[in-house]
């Protein structure tokens, strides 16, 4: 694409602003988010319906209103647009996470780790090991979904064959995976509050400090106690030894396998580009798998387009796939880039709902009724937080988590005598961490799916999730970790806040 001063290039000629979107009333405002909340809790909590459908008739609620707002289709359908090409690199990850769970499985690293987590962790550690290696590898790698998706999946798996509780694993794989997801520099969500807030990357990472570090520990000491109460049922250890003979018969297990791990670490420590490091990482489990475990080159694409399934074990080591044990079967049918369609439709429907609903002016219509009441530094966090929080559960993505309520308090803050950072932060402890809590939002789908835990059996144990939030809190009330500047001498607009303390 020729940059703008190309010579080259011809000069656009004037263009007409887009019209101001609309202002409507607090209750119309207020209506098609709602409506919307009213359908996706009373639609998938009590009545188990499929989320996609309900979002799509939140959109079709939301679009009737913008047309009695006045918004023309062609609006519409503009700003879904820009919420799904903003969203477009993290949707080619998600169908590459896909295709690496795929290959992983099929080269035999799922099963490898697996089968070592088996043999050396015991039943009372493996919930607070799942959140100290999934913490660690999200640090590492700035992905919670990829840290999910690489070793979630094995740490399951091992929970699984102990007899532990699935749900208190998957909590703490998620808190794991989130922490990096706040605190890795190579985090999207680390970089991009502190760019809608107004304050720098690291300043904003040493911030954060103040409020996930103690939410980590905290989280870590409760992952510890409530794992020394798991203890295997009188068959868990005849199941265990049973996945291991059928993993250690179906799969040639070898160090080589490690191979498609450090690649994702290499690229992480390198600042590669995720994307294509995870497709090198699934290219070399691909070649491991027909190499070391002698899978056909059909059964590699099958399994990167399906995914992995146990019949393709047939004849390896003697197995008979129909006489392996459920548990192997669990583990191993997973993956493929075909198994996040439902998520991929979920994060699609999502994004017309918040391109339609950002058309409607109703989201700064909130703010501003919001913003209106806010008084002391505790209110302002508080306020953030909330506004976060609504933003999370009414569009469920955490880029809008961030971006809108980031947007509506950025000049709050530097009025109030506030450093911007205590903004980013106070978004990555709210918008970032609770749309994988959320049963209707892409994240959520992703984790249950990839885990094989319902979102609010899981969402529970998610300690980190929630305890950040309270720490946000905890400091905006009692001044402990806030960061003061002087309130500019001229303002270039007014406050929305009063300025009674």
């Amino acid at each position: 694409m020729p940059l703008p001063d190309d010579p080259t290039t011809p000069t656009p000629g004037p263009t007409a602003s887009p019209p101001a979107r609309p202002t409507p009333g607090l209750w119309v405002a207020a209506l098609p988010v709602v409506l919307m909340l009213a359908l996706m809790i009373s639609g998938t909590v009590w009545l188990g319906l499929d989320p996609v459908v309900l979002l799509v008739a939140a959109c079709a609620v939301t679009g009737i209103v913008a047309r009695v707002l006045g918004v023309t289709w062609e609006r519409m359908l503009t700003g879904i647009r820009s919420k799904i090409d903003a969203a477009m690199p993290a949707l080619l990850i998600l169908i590459s996470i896909g295709m690496l769970i795929g290959t992983w499985t099929i080269s035999g690293t799922i099963p490898m780790i697996v089968d070592w987590g088996l043999g050396a962790i015991q039943p009372g550690w493996i919930v607070v090991l799942s959140f100290l290696i999934t913490l660690v590898v999200s640090t590492m790698t700035g992905t919670s979904w990829g840290a999910v998706g690489t070793v979630g999946v094995a740490l399951i798996g091992v929970a699984r064959g102990l007899d532990v509780s699935l749900p208190m694993t998957a909590g703490a794989i998620i808190s794991g995976a989130y922490f990096g997801d706040k605190m890795s520099p190579m985090s999207d969500t680390t970089n991009l509050a502190p760019a809608v807030a107004g304050s720098t990357l690291f300043e904003h990472i040493r911030h954060l400090l103040y409020t996930t570090g103690p939410a980590a520990v905290i989280s870590g000491l409760l992952y510890l106690i409530l794992g020394r109460t798991q203890h295997s049922s009188p068959g868990a250890g005849v199941r265990a030894d049973a996945l291991q003979r059928a993993l250690e018969h179906g799969f040639h297990f070898n160090l080589l396998l490690l191979l498609p791990p450090v690649v994702i670490l290499a690229g992480a420590l390198l600042k590669k580009p995720a994307l294509p490091t995870i497709v090198a990482s699934s290219a070399l489990a691909a070649l491991l798998g027909g190499v070391i475990q002698h899978f056909s080159l059909s059964q590699i694409c099958e399994t990167a387009s399906t995914g992995f399934t146990t019949a393709m074990l047939a004849g390896h080591g003697g197995l008979d796939p129909a006489h392996l044990p459920d548990s192997a079967a669990t583990l191993l049918n997973r993956g493929g880039m075909s198994s996040m369609a439902s998520t991929m439709l979920i994060g699609l429907a999502g994004f017309a709902y918040a391109g339609i609903l950002m058309e409607t002016g109703s989201l700064e219509v909130l703010m501003g009724r919001l913003l209106g009441r806010v008084r002391r530094t505790g209110g302002i966090i508080l306020a953030t937080a909330l506004s976060s929080l609504g933003a999370a559960c009414a569009m469920g993505v955490s880029y809008l988590a961030i971006i809108v309520p980031g947007q509506a308090f950025k000049d709050v803050y530097p009025q109030r005598g506030l450093a911007p950072k205590n903004l980013s932060r106070t978004l990555e402890d709210s918008g970032t961490v609770v749309v994988p809590l959320v049963p209707w939002t892409e994240a959520a789908t992703y984790m249950s799916t990839t885990l094989g835990v319902a979102t609010l059996a899981y969402a529970p144990y998610a300690f980190l999730n929630y305890l950040g939030i309270v720490m946000a809190l905890v400091c905006g009330y009692t001044g402990i970790g806030i960061a003061r500047q002087a309130v500019p001498a001229e303002r270039t607009s007014p406050s929305p806040v009063p300025e009674a303390a």
